[in-house]
């Protein structure tokens, strides 16, 4: 079984990804490819929630993974962050 972390990202990112998921659902359910599917967070929308744009936990689930499914990050609500 193959473990696939699922990042939305920020704005848009999340609406992309969305629809990707579903497509990746439909191909799994209906062809038997055994993918876990795990959730992330990363971008301005982890900072918000973790005060970090790339949380620990994402990085120990990313490195479980086989493979990233990664939305558009960042927006004009972060641009003021240190960098």
């Amino acid at each position: 079984m193959s473990k696939v972390l699922i990042l939305p990202g920020d704005g848009i990112g999340q609406e992309i990804v969305v629809q990707a998921l579903k497509v990746i659902d439909h191909l799994n359910q209906n062809n038997s490819l055994g993918m876990e599917i795990v959730h992330g967070l990363v971008g301005g929308t982890a900072y918000d929630e973790t005060g970090s744009p790339l949380p620990q936990a994402t990085l120990d689930a990313a490195r479980e993974c086989d493979s990233i499914l990664l939305g558009a990050v960042g927006g004009y609500q972060w641009e003021a962050l240190e960098r």
